[in-house]
């Protein structure tokens, strides 16, 4: 089977945000392996907790299906485009998260009210402006933006983020949603006091040794 060790990650991932970072068959989730030019992405319209390896669809970097009988994700052509213009990317998470979902309908950035924003790799996660889900437009609004940014918010939509594998995606999507939850609940109670930008560049430069060393050379992430 193509992709069979990242198609069993997707798997167990999707399991992971269908508890904690979306709800129904919302979202989608891929791993691309450059050498081969192969994505594997979530199927279209399938629960996760009822998703197989096999169901997970591999495709070339052009979006010809290379293995399995599953109609892709309607998100493909954003995964791939955001794999063509960020090399960086090895992983892409899109969530429904509830409140990085709330503030992208608000049009608000995710903002650096907590110092661990720094771990997106910026002290702002930006909003991306309205686009139908699955259009070449969505894709194009979106990639654009993650040249630079590793994590965007799509507006009335929802969330996306990629990283160097699939648990960095993922912990960058959790982190975000935590964020973004604090941050509202700050608006809610007031105005939020926003970290300046040297004071998250000082926090980047810390996470880059944060934890243990074996940790960080075997890519594992978290900052809590």
């Amino acid at each position: 089977m193509l992709m069979e060790e990242e198609r069993t990650a997707i798997v167990r991932s999707g399991r992971t945000i269908a508890k904690t970072l979306t709800k129904g068959t919302a979202g989608n989730l891929s791993i691309i392996c450059r050498e081969k030019g192969l994505v594997a992405i979530t199927p279209s319209g399938i629960p996760y907790d009822a998703m197989t390896p096999q169901d997970v669809v591999v495709v070339d970097v052009d979006g010809t299906i290379r293995e399995g009988n599953r109609k892709p994700s309607s998100e493909l052509g954003l995964h791939l485009a955001i794999y063509r213009k960020n090399e960086t990317a090895g992983a892409i998470v899109h969530t429904h998260s509830l409140y990085c979902t709330v503030l992208s309908c608000l049009g608000e950035p995710i903002r650096a009210v907590h110092y661990v924003l720094a771990s997106t790799g910026e002290d702002s996660v930006p909003v991306v402006s309205y686009a139908t889900y699955g259009t070449e437009e969505l894709a194009e609004k979106v990639s654009e933006q993650m040249r630079v940014y590793r994590a965007v918010l799509m507006g009335n939509h929802g969330f996306v983020c990629c990283g160097e594998d699939l648990k960095e995606a993922l912990s960058l999507a959790e982190t975000c949603e935590w964020v973004a939850e604090l941050q509202w609940k700050c608006m809610l109670a007031g105005r939020p006091k926003i970290l300046p930008e040297e004071e998250i560049d000082r926090v980047k430069e810390k996470f880059r040794h944060y934890g243990q060393e074996q940790e960080r050379s075997h890519g594992r992430h978290g900052y809590f």
